[in-house]
């Protein structure tokens, strides 16, 4: 696992006036940005990325994050393990149901029924508390 990505609001509040009609979406009335991050259990940000102008949302950041380019053009950094005698070339990241289907995002099962994916949702959803955790330092005023 390399992490957990997610996304958060950041309200810019020294925004220059000149550019706060780009960056104030409709819904927060302000300036703001996306920060995309990938953080782990330690509080370590192995990756951060604001999103560019008039990226409001998740889906917007993660097109245009450099974190993936290097995958969609196929020169990303071999990171092989094996799970249950299945071989991946590449690490992951935790992330919750709001993301795409990519092959490098682990989701939590929606509606387990088995103990054993009871057990992995519960461990996957702590685990994915890492990034939050990371925001609310970051935010911490």
């Amino acid at each position: 696992m390399l992490g957990s990505i997610d996304y958060t609001k950041w309200i810019w509040r020294n925004c220059p006036v000149a550019w706060k009609g780009q960056y104030t979406s409709g819904h927060l009335g302000s300036p703001s940005l996306v920060l995309e991050a990938v953080a782990s259990q330690d509080l370590w940000v192995w990756h951060a990325f604001f999103g560019v102008v008039g990226s409001n949302n998740d889906v917007n950041v993660l097109d245009q994050a450099p974190i993936f380019q290097d995958l969609l053009i196929r020169k990303a950094s071999d990171a092989p393990f094996t799970i249950n005698g299945h071989e991946y070339k590449f690490g992951y990241y935790l992330t919750n149901e709001i993301y795409p289907t990519y092959s490098t995002f682990v989701k939590a099962f929606r509606h387990p029924i088995e103990p054993r994916d009871k057990f992995f949702k519960r461990r996957q959803e702590g685990a994915r508390k890492d990034v939050e955790r990371a925001f609310g330092v970051l935010k911490a005023k």
